[in-house]
């Protein structure tokens, strides 16, 4: 018999009448009993006939409140809006406040200021207090504010799909864990992605003591199992290693993207641009400044700031840190022997560098090498003496560290096997992300009850019985731990959007102790440490610092053992010459998909590619000549009996015959954004080949694909000859002559050669510095600007129009041959010219210039003929052809600034330096009756960059920072010569190369893009 159909119409108009909690929760109950027709019928005043589809309605229901708010499957009442009658002591109209907390990369923290508007944040900042940042932030770190207000997570607990209440999970735990109890908890497994929290990890060992014969599985997709085991290769024992290169002079990085990516990225681009900016200023030979020198395989923001590169094939990498553990011993020896021979020429001067400069050096390993490459950094940073100097050693920050790739299989084994009754994962995305020969989606069906903590309903919570919505950690109460171990607690900012829970009181639950609050958990784990006579002034000062005092870890002493390293296999297998190698690394913007549903960060131009929105196939170009293969072109790429298609993007400085593969995409579930975007390369990868693989092949399809980049767009190169855009030399070239930068472009006019009317002058004159030898062009000041400006995204389609709105961009320019180009990064916000070529041909004035000198933008003049855009020659205006800012979407409105105007459709925006930032200190100033202090603005651009390559103040004030950098000799101007005088200006970058290895090409004072 057909079920009766529902009135939708008149179901929805009741929804809208219905807004309490209570209600809802009731119902939920009621959907359960014979009375449900009934009631819905006399609820909704709708014939209901008996027998309807229960599901339907409560799915209806879900979905229609899902849509109304925030609450997810709930509405809170209709509230009238009032002013307080007694206004809280902390807040004054207008004025933000700032809280402690951190922003979680995979499980580490990185300590974070968060910017909150009644009692809303929309903006990030780094904590000056915490190590782990120093004040700087990442793209990440910026762009995960949007990720707190995605509409797109998930907003309902659920059972097999059918909202369900909280007591019904806790009910149907309970029903388990006594069956459990019995048996000591043998049938009870836990996954978990890398948990640095001191208090999760105290719960998990709680559980472990109630559940003995219980087992927690961590397990990272792209995390340090190879860092840690090749550690136990060297030690004997698992230890994490940080590194000072705040003090190396010269860092061999044998594929460690350590300026890009990792747990401890904004410190080492601050510590490693502090040494870097010595470079200007002692020495002819760049004494006090860094040498940095590199070998991967993939072309990384490490690679593009290296004095020395060389592109190598994984086992090539092996082979040469085999050599130079050996070059090092012999060079530290009293007795040194040459050998002869190109590849000998590099690893012996570099091991001289390194022998020269012992102790005061580094040598990193990246995660995607094998642990062998691990053992022999150790092993020549302790013939050094770098050990206790420049390279630290502590236990492991993440508790569970013992678990890895073979636990994790061993794990779906057992779920195969029927041994596993119960499931909870959370976090991650093992269902996703996990290697294809482990089968984890098919071995998850043999487990009875599976549970899943989640921000999305994605890949793995549709394979659970199971899903709860997870509180973002802006939402809970928590703690984590940095890359040197220090603790910061972590403070909820808003109540759970969404109804999410933490994974405190998901695990609080299976501990017996439902009705725990995260709140409660943390504070009375943190009583229980230390004891401190007074915790209340303990608690408020770690809350207010953002950091735990004393809680970093200790340096561990450690020596490495020399006769384990002598049993290593002495020649690594070469695969055949004609196969390619695959290469699997996290995505340079949104990692290995945890960030795929944002939108800033799958806008955002990636480094070196300027791809947006998927990924590809990325190939050198000897190796697309070879294959006879060009851009876009797609192809299928086969490995090991498994298949994917992929586009082609052929990459200067690739290594020859290897295929890099970004993780991250191809999602099949998990939001609007992220589902369908790009090709799975989890498809390929397999437990035992986790980071490279041989035997790849390509066989072209035929088709093309149409990728949206950037590397095209705002192009300011002329059709007939270079333009001086990047100007770079070495440091002993520019101590030699500390004027061969200005040489290098065409002679600006002077100021009196301009038909433009004189400025009158004025007490601030707003003006901006970039440094290009310390930017590393991590991408950080573009998404902090987005975040703080209110700038929309436009999607894939505007993109490839040429239609992106970001008012900052980072261009990339290379230069040389293309097996093994110099690459140099350039970020290019508005210029703020005197002479401005945009204000003179506006019809209506809506670009005019403020006395202050700042170039500024009246939108509500705009009528969009874009006149000022086509006269720019910096293509730094941006035109929003259509409506892209989201105006419907209730949670978005609360992520914008208040102090930005969110525009419309029409008008043309461009970077105002910030001005709600200048206004802001301005009125303080005035309030208190004194001027403006040197370095108390601070644009979002200059906040957010990790390697303070930014400087930004008042060019009137000869003391100020900016004057300052300004009249250093490696200061110019943007195409000077065509007489706009712009205030933004640049210091040129300086390269430090061995002299030894003078036969390599030295940066010259123009770059192609």
């Amino acid at each position: 018999m057909e079920k009766p159909r529902l009135d939708i119409g008149a179901v929805r108009s009741r929804l809208e009448e219905l807004r309490g909690r209570d209600y809802w929760r009731g119902l939920e109950e009621l959907a359960r009993t014979e009375e449900f027709e009934a009631h819905l019928q006399r609820e909704f005043r709708v014939p209901i006939e008996s027998g309807v589809d229960r599901r339907q309605m409560l799915t209806l229901m879900g979905a229609s409140m899902a849509l109304a708010g925030l609450t997810g499957c709930t509405r809170q009442p209709v509230e009238k809006i009032l002013p307080y009658v007694r206004t809280p002591e902390e807040l004054a109209a207008g004025q933000p406040l700032f809280y402690a907390t951190a922003h979680l990369q995979g499980g580490y923290a990185r300590g974070v200021l968060a910017e909150t508007h009644n009692g809303r944040p929309t903006k990030l900042e780094g904590n000056e207090l915490h190590p782990g940042s120093l004040g700087g932030t990442d793209a990440v770190a910026q762009a995960s504010i949007l990720s707190l207000y995605d509409p797109d997570r998930s907003q309902t607990l659920a059972r097999l799909g059918e909202i369900r209440p909280w007591s019904a999970l806790l009910a149907e735990i309970k029903l388990v864990l006594e069956k459990e109890r019995p048996k000591k908890g043998a049938g009870v497994r836990i996954l978990t992605p890398a948990v640095t929290s001191p208090t999760l990890a105290a719960q998990l060992s709680d559980l472990a003591a109630a559940l003995p014969e219980s087992r927690w599985i961590s397990w990272e997709p792209c995390g340090p199992e190879n860092a840690l085991e090749g550690a136990r290769l060297a030690f004997g024992a698992p230890v994490e290693t940080r590194y000072a290169f705040d003090k190396a002079d010269v860092i061999l990085s044998l594929d460690a993207d350590f300026l890009g990516s990792g747990h401890a990225q904004p410190r080492y681009v601050r510590d490693f641009s502090t040494k870097r900016r010595n470079l200007a200023q002692r020495g002819p030979r760049g004494e006090g400044g860094s040498r940095l020198y590199v070998v991967e395989s993939t072309p990384s923001l490490t690679g593009a700031r290296a004095d020395h590169r060389r592109p190598m094939r994984p086992e090539q990498i092996l082979q040469l840190a085999r050599a130079m553990a050996g070059a090092v011993r012999i060079a530290r020896s009293p007795v040194q022997t040459r050998t002869a021979g190109e590849t000998n020429t590099f690893v012996t001067a570099v091991a001289s560098d390194l022998a020269a400069h012992a102790g005061r050096s580094v040598v990193i390993a990246g995660d995607a090498q094998p642990p062998e490459v691990h053992a022999l950094a150790h092993l020549i940073n302790e013939i050094l003496g770098n050990a206790g100097q420049t390279v630290l050693y502590s236990d492991p920050v993440a508790a569970g560290f013992s678990s890895t790739t073979a636990a994790f299989a061993e794990l779906a084994r057992e779920m195969v096997s029927g041994s596993v009754s119960l499931l909870v994962i959370l976090g991650g995305n093992p269902v996703y992300a996990a290697p294809a020969d482990v089968r984890f989606a098919e071995a998850m069906e043999h487990v009875p009850l599976r549970i899943r903590l989640g921000l999305y309903d994605d890949e793995t919570s549709e394979r659970c019985h199971w899903h709860v919505p997870a509180a973002h950690p802006l939402e809970t109460w928590s703690d984590a731990r940095a890359f040197d171990g220090t603790v910061t607690i972590l403070q909820p900012l808003i109540a759970p959007l969404y109804g999410g829970r933490s994974a405190h009181e998901l695990l609080a639950a299976l501990l017996d102790q439902p009705e725990r609050s995260a709140h409660d958990t943390v504070k009375d784990f943190w009583r229980k440490q230390a004891a401190p006579a007074d915790f209340d002034k303990f608690w408020r000062r770690s809350l207010h610092d953002g950091v735990v005092a004393g809680t970093a870890l200790p340096p561990k002493p450690v020596k490495v053992n020399a006769s384990a390293l002598s049993t290593l296999n002495p020649q690594p297998s070469t695969p055949n010459a004609s196969s390619l190698t695959a290469l699997f690394r996290p995505d340079p913007t949104i990692g290995d998909g945890e960030n795929a549903n944002n939108g800033w960060l799958q806008e955002l131009p990636k480094p070196l590619t300027k791809l947006t929105w998927e990924n590809a196939a990325l190939i050198a170009p000897v190796t697309a000549e070879r294959l006879k293969l060009s851009d876009e072109d797609i192809v299928t790429l086969t490995l090991g009996g498994r298949s994917v298609e992929a586009p082609v993007l052929i990459l200067p400085g690739q290594a020859q015959d290897c295929v890099t593969l970004h993780l991250g995409y191809g999602r099949s579930r998990g939001g609007r954004l992220c589902t369908g975007a790009g090709f799975n390369a989890n498809q390929l990868r397999v437990s035992s080949a986790l980071w490279a693989a041989a035997g790849l092949t390509l066989a072209p399809t035929g088709r093309r694909a149409q990728l949206a980049y950037t590397s095209h767009h705002h192009s300011m190169e002329t059709p007939v000859g270079k333009r001086d855009i990047v100007r770079a030399a070495t440091a002993a070239a520019y101590a030699k002559d500390p004027d061969v930068f200005a040489k290098m472009g065409e002679e600006p006019p002077g100021p009196e050669l301009t038909l433009y009317p004189k400025l009158p002058a004025a007490e601030h004159a707003w003006g901006l510095s970039i440094d290009l030898a310390t930017c590393v062009g991590c991408n950080a000041c573009v998404v902090a600007c987005q975040a703080e400006n209110n700038i929309p995204v436009v999607g894939k389609e505007q993109v490839r129009l040429g239609r992106i709105m970001q008012w900052i961009r980072v261009d990339a320019y290379y230069e040389g041959g293309l097996d093994n180009p110099a690459i140099y990064h350039q970020p290019v916000p508005c210029m703020h010219c005197e002479n401005a070529p945009c204000e003179v041909v506006c019809p209506v004035a809506a670009t005019v210039h403020s006395a202050e000198g700042l170039n500024e933008m009246v939108y509500n003049r705009c009528v969009g003929t874009r006149y000022c855009s086509n006269n720019c020659p910096y293509k730094v205006r941006r035109f929003n052809f259509f409506l892209y800012q989201d105006w419907a979407t209730e949670s978005l409105k609360l992520q914008r600034n208040p102090d930005v105007t969110v525009r419309s459709r029409g008008v043309m925006e461009k970077c105002s330096y910030c001005v709600q930032r200048i206004n802001r200190s301005r009125i303080e100033a005035e309030k208190e009756n004194r001027p403006l202090h040197d370095g108390e603005i601070v644009t979002a651009c200059q906040q957010a960059c990790p390697a303070q390559a930014i400087v930004f103040g008042n060019v009137n004030d000869p003391e100020s920072r900016v004057s300052k950098a300004k009249a250093e000799k490696r200061n110019y101007a943007l195409l000077a010569s065509l007489g706009t005088r712009p205030r933004t200006t640049y210091l040129a970058s300086l390269s430090n190369p061995n002299p030894a290895l003078a036969t390599e090409s030295e940066p010259k004072p123009e770059g192609k893009a």
